[in-house]
């Protein structure tokens, strides 16, 4: 059967994996639907197995689907390089690190981080993308990316994968300096629903411990709220208003550093997101992961040690607490 399967099948069903519908798959690949429906009925023929359940509302892999897809990716990576490799033999060697974040990780620890790989690796080039976990988790399954600065997903979306938790970040409530519940010697849940919110969209981990937050309280976010995963749109609405922005720690941290944003003195109860890098299990890792999984270890260790260091260091008598200063 190895013999017999060609590069036309497994690009085939590499564009199918990764469109989900046929249709699309076609045109990604310039050839009609027929073609392609042909391309992998031979597929699956050669394996007698299906790969790709076909229906109504798109195409989805088999358990044998999405374990053929952990090494068809491996293949089509060969193949690019042998063929960048015979196009410009005389190029230094330049690898391209196809990177996944959530929006709340892109803008805290991963630019470090890039920083950081640009300095020991001047060679290697980053492609960063952004999108929410389920999303991204796709992506890395499919191929179109190398790995990804995310979050564990449920055991299904988890296969062919692997996790290395990095941190774990607790959700925070960020307001501009002067925020009127700052002047207030308890902010309450039911106060801060007396302000605009700016949250997470629905579905996602921080929205699920938000609305948890507010439930253990007997309240809802209202539908009145702003919905953005966007962090630049969130923090600007924060600092120019009266919003209660709610957020992973790491999204406001720069603002909360800077005093731009001042943090309320409410702990969302069991909130900590457990954050990690995700790669597939199949195959060896680019070198670029590689280095760039052992700079998020040191700069997340450097991060856990310089908050246990706050957190042990005594407080001099008369120096106000950070809550003290607020009021």
């Amino acid at each position: 059967m190895e013999t017999r399967i060609s590069f036309r099948h497994v690009s085939c069903f590499l564009a199918i994996a990764r469109e989900r519908n046929l249709g699309r798959a076609a045109e990604r690949l310039n050839l009609t639907q027929p073609a392609v429906s042909k391309t992998l009925t031979e597929l699956e023929s050669l394996a007698d197995v299906r790969l790709v359940e076909r229906g109504r509302h798109g195409a989805r892999l088999t358990p044998a689907g999405e374990h053929f897809l952990r090494y068809a990716v491996g293949v089509a990576q060969a193949m690019e390089s042998a063929s960048a490799a015979l196009h410009a033999p005389a190029a230094p060697p330049v690898q391209i690190l196809t990177l996944g974040a959530l929006p709340t990780v892109a803008s805290g620890v991963v630019p470090d981080a890039l920083l950081r790989l640009r300095e020991r690796h001047p060679q290697t080039g980053v492609r960063l993308h952004t999108g929410t976990n389920q999303v991204l988790l796709s992506a890395l399954k499919a191929g179109h990316l190398d790995c990804v600065i995310g979050r564990m997903a449920e055991p299904a979306t988890m296969q062919g994968l692997s996790f290395e938790l990095l941190y774990a970040e607790p959700l925070v409530m960020a307001v501009r300096p002067g925020h009127p519940l700052l002047g207030t010697r308890t902010a309450s849940p039911q106060a801060v629903l007396d302000y605009p919110l700016v949250v997470a969209p629905a579905g996602t981990v921080p929205r699920l411990h938000t609305d948890a937050f507010f439930d253990a309280h007997a309240l809802h976010v209202p539908a009145t709220c702003t919905e953005t995963l966007s962090i630049s749109v969130a923090r600007l609405l924060a600092r120019r208003s009266d919003a209660v922005w709610i957020t992973p720690e790491f999204a406001a941290r720069d603002d909360l550093v800077r005093g731009e944003l001042a943090r309320l003195p409410l702990a969302a109860a069991n909130a900590e997101e457990p954050v990690g890098l995700l790669r597939r299990s199949a195959g060896e890792p680019l070198d670029a992961v590689k280095a760039l999984a052992e700079i998020l270890r040191e700069l997340t260790r450097a991060d856990s040690r310089t908050a246990q260091s706050r957190t042990r260091r005594p407080r001099q008598r008369g120096t106000p607490s950070a809550s003290e200063r607020t009021r």
